[in-house]
């Protein structure tokens, strides 16, 4: 749930932000919702690819050092046991315990590796999270929160009103949904965070009013 949050309102701000700096320029409706549409499309889609690159790059990097640690049990299997022995003294095993726990699990080469890779490295190798479902809900999580300022313009609105307040609304009620994470107060958190998309949606405003079509020759 906490990166469908966050990529929602990361679609929501960006593109009413966006839409807002273009209808600045005082363009017609049709221009609006056509650049809010490309907003959308356009950082959904980069949200995907960065996402799955970064997904992958890091599974992809635990997967090397997972085979380092593969390839080290396998060339000097009794180190790798000491080794593992000395993690659960470190834990409050006394030395005994903590030489036979690891002499016992040492014994199946095909779960030693996954025990050395949790304990060692701090990964799950049979969880490792996937690039493709990554990109999947960054699409459509980005996509959710972009299409809402977008809404009033594909069903006809002329003016940047409704999209403002539809936008507001969607601010306030993700940033009361962060509540879950952070244990803040929802209403000073939603506050929060229709404040700051104000203020981003503003500036990008009065940018587009400054260069838009009555400010540019």
């Amino acid at each position: 749930m906490r990166p469908a949050v966050f990529g929602a309102m990361d679609g929501l701000v960006s593109n009413f932000a966006l839409i807002a700096g273009v209808a600045g320029a005082h363009v017609s409706a049709h221009t609006v919702a056509l650049t809010g549409l490309a907003g959308l499309v356009a950082g959904a889609c980069s949200m995907a690819v960065g996402e799955y690159t970064s997904v992958s790059s890091q599974t992809e990097a635990t997967m090397a050092e997972i085979a380092v640690e593969r390839a080290e049990i396998q060339a000097r299997p009794r180190a790798e046991e000491a080794e593992l022995a000395m993690l659960y003294r470190r834990r409050g095993l006394n030395a005994e315990l903590a030489a036979e726990v690891a002499q016992v699990l040492s014994r199946d080469p095909d779960q030693v590796w996954r025990i050395h890779a949790r304990e060692e490295l701090g990964v799950d190798p049979d969880d490792l999270p996937s690039p493709y479902v990554a990109a999947g809900s960054s699409l459509v999580s980005f996509a959710v929160g972009a299409v809402v300022p977008l809404l009033p313009y594909l069903f006809g609105a002329r003016t940047l009103g409704v999209s403002m307040l539809l936008a507001g609304v969607g601010l306030f009620l993700l940033g009361s949904a962060v509540t879950r994470f952070t244990r803040r107060s929802w209403l000073v958190s939603g506050l929060r965070q229709l404040l700051l998309g104000a203020v981003t949606a503003s500036v990008a405003f009065g940018i587009g009013h400054l260069f838009g079509a009555g400010g540019v020759s």
